[in-house]
This record gives structure tokens, sequence and C-alpha cells, in this order.
């Protein structure tokens, strides 16, 4: 089987690595076997190569075949989310008393029971409140524990001396 010089399996050689297809990987295969045999039909060392390629080739088929699918779904997955995009720009312009958003603005549906409720600022306020809160709660509950540390040994103490 002749190749003409357009359809040469030695072209998926020159290929970058993620242009390469499965029938590329197959041309190289081709090509790899051929040039094996013109070694030597004969040589068992020439046979283990031969298999040891061959299971290189399925592996390289398997990654180029995976690429791929890759590849495809991403795109389909692109295209499913610019028809999502479109579909709610449509829906959003064809409201009466709708605005359009810029850049920079945040559109909030009201009805939203987990929409943002505060600004940024008042919730680093907040924040900053609640770690206030937090130190002086460990404070009170150091003075609490030093207190009873101070009880249990003054009543120790008074113990120790009504038993005497």
């Amino acid at each position: 089987m002749e190749f003409g010089e357009e359809s040469s399996p030695a072209r998926a050689f020159e290929k970058d690595a993620f242009e390469l297809t499965v029938e590329d990987v197959y041309d190289i295969s081709y090509v790899i076997g051929r040039d094996l045999l013109k070694i030597s039909s004969t040589g068992e060392e020439v046979s283990d190569l031969q298999f040891r390629i061959v299971r290189v080739l399925e592996m390289f088929e398997t990654l180029v075949n995976k690429y791929n699918l890759s590849l495809e779904e991403l795109k389909m997955e692109r295209d499913n989310l610019k028809s999502e995009l479109d579909r709610i720009i449509k829906e959003g312009s064809s409201r009466p008393g709708a605005q359009t958003s810029g850049p920079n603005q945040l559109v909030v549906d009201l009805t939203d029971p987990n929409r943002p409720r505060f600004t940024m600022q008042e919730l680093k306020e907040v924040l900053q409140e609640r770690n206030q809160l937090k130190a002086q709660l460990m404070v009170a509950q150091e003075e609490l524990q030093l207190y009873k540390s101070y009880c249990t040994s003054s009543v120790s103490i008074h113990l120790k001396t009504v038993r005497l």
C-alpha cells in the first residue's frame, strides 16, 4: 500500500503533540512497524522491541483519544454556557422595567433568600466587633479561671486551719 506525498504517514511525526489525532497514531505505528521490518524479520530482540513499541503506541493512542474527547467536551460545555448566557441576557432585557447592567454593577435578585444583605464595609465592621467581643470573652474567662483558682485555694487554706 503506497501513500502519496500529501497523505504520507510520516507526516504525523511533524505535527505538534497536541494536534495529533488517533489516525496520526495509527500512521506513526505503521511507519515504525515498516522500519522495524526493514531492520530484521528474524531477530528475537527486534520482536521484543516491536511488542514494547506496540504497547507504547497503544498508550499513546489512549492519551490522544482522551485529550481529543476532553477537548470536545470542553467545547460543548463552552457552547452550552454561551447559549445559557444568551438566554439569560435575552430574558433580562425582555422584562419590563429591566435595566441593563454594566461590567462593574452587581445584579441582585431581591426574591433570592441567599442574596447579599450587607455591604463589604458593614461586613468588615461586624467582623471587627465580633473579634473584639471574642477577645473580651477570653479575658473574662481568664479572670474567671483566676478567681476560681483563688477561691479554691482560699477555701482549702480555710479548711486546713479549721481542721487544726
